[in-house]
């Protein structure tokens, strides 16, 4: 039980210690992250049109 309780204190010490990123700080990540998720959905839209286009050159 005094392991656990520790435990417990050690977590609340740690989460006391957190810095939280300003709202300018959110939004610019946020941004980056949304943009970067768009363009790689875009890269592989096109490159997987451009394998289904070559592929039924074959078939």
């Amino acid at each position: 039980m005094r392991k656990i309780n520790a435990f417990l204190k050690s977590v609340i010490v740690e989460i006391k210690a957190t810095t939280w990123p300003t709202g300018k700080e959110l939004r610019r990540d946020t941004t980056t992250v949304v943009v970067t998720a768009i363009m790689f959905a875009i890269f592989f839209w096109i490159v997987d049109s451009g394998a289904s286009a070559f592929l039924t050159l074959f078939s």
